[in-house]
């Protein structure tokens, strides 16, 4: 889960699965079983998480966002059924039949005049580097037909946003995101405002490489499956910390340590670095991530950016020992302080 500025708030739903070796080759067969038998039935049983979510928060709009893996019409109508659930944000996979249209999805949604103009900032990945998008939006609200084969599905009224770039760079493949929402999308603001949430799905993707890349958890060793599942719900917990405290970093630097830090964790972390008597406020929040940064071996250099993933999680679990010795050891610490303060004041 995370705000709508990208904040990681924590986890909604986690699910684990096999794929059976012996159903490997049977992927043709998918089309008669019921939702309940496929594996893209995950998203419906997370939406029901989410769900049970907005029942105890009826006065916060909670979205449930999905890649294109996520287009299933069994979720749409799940949606459906009760209008004071969820709302969902998808990008559309499939290019479905309409009611009373002659064309078909994304020809119709592609054929709606330009509404405006949105920038966005496309991220580096491997080799590709970042930039700024200019994306077209158009937006409709359109009345979507079942698959065949599901005749017993209702037609459900969607609205459909385009975000098209122009002017994409030689080489590169255009953004070109096709989203359908259960939210309301009646002008250009609401379009473009469901365009910048759906942004925020990149969130997942920079949580899973610090999963992997941070945790390593493609690198356990475990010989059973309850034992994995157990180091993995440790694992994840740490990934949205080491997320979220990125996050807040480059956001909000200037911020007092302590809207993240505990106060033993700030002052282990001042007392291990700089052997220096306390200070009566905390670091900024900003010092204090590259402090624990460099636990985890981050140099601070000119040239070395923000601290990354791997550095981080090497850091916090240095800087979870080091806390707890402060913990044993604060009270001597505070003893000693008194007693260096009487004999100040004793010579005065």
């Amino acid at each position: 889960a995370m705000s709508t500025q990208g904040l990681p708030l924590g986890f909604v739903d986690a699910q684990c699965w096999a794929r059976d070796a012996e159903e490997f080759g049977k992927k043709a067969l998918r089309h008669e079983l019921p939702i309940a038998q496929k594996e893209s039935y995950r998203w419906i049983k997370a939406y029901r998480a989410l769900a049970a979510v907005q029942k105890r928060q009826p006065q916060v709009t909670l979205v449930s966002m999905g890649d294109r893996e996520a287009d299933i019409y069994e979720l749409f109508d799940e949606a459906a059924q009760d209008p004071s659930g969820p709302k969902l944000l998808i990008r559309s996979k499939h290019d479905r039949a309409l009611e009373d249209e002659s064309a078909r999805l994304f020809e119709t949604i592609s054929a709606q005049p330009i509404a405006g103009y949105l920038h966005v900032q496309i991220p580096r990945q491997k080799d590709r580097p970042a930039r700024q998008a200019k994306l077209a939006i158009r937006f409709a609200t359109l009345k979507v037909c079942p698959p065949q084969g599901k005749a017993d599905l209702p037609v459900l009224s969607m609205q459909a946003v385009h975000a098209l770039e122009e002017g994409a760079p030689k080489g590169e493949e255009p953004v070109d995101w096709q989203l359908l929402t259960t939210l309301p999308v009646h002008d250009f603001e609401q379009a473009t405002e469901k365009v910048q949430w759906y942004t925020q799905r990149w969130g997942i993707e920079v949580f899973h490489r610090t999963l992997k890349s941070g945790c390593r958890i493609e690198d356990r060793q475990l010989g059973e499956a309850d034992r994995l599942e157990a180091c993995l719900a440790i694992d994840m917990v740490v990934a949205w910390r080491i997320c979220h405290l990125v996050k807040l970093g480059r956001e909000v630097p200037h911020l007092p340590a302590s809207v993240y830090f505990q106060e033993a964790e700030w002052k282990a972390l001042l007392i291990y670095h700089t052997n220096k008597p306390l200070p009566a406020q905390p670091p900024t929040l900003g010092r204090a991530i590259k402090l624990v940064a460099k636990l985890g071996g981050f140099r601070g250099r000119k040239s070395d950016g923000e601290p990354g993933a791997e550095v981080m999680w090497r850091g916090i679990q240095r800087h979870d020992d080091i806390t707890e010795t402060w913990r044993q050891m604060a009270p001597r610490y505070e003893q000693l302080q008194e007693r260096i303060r009487q004999l100040q004041k004793r010579n005065d």
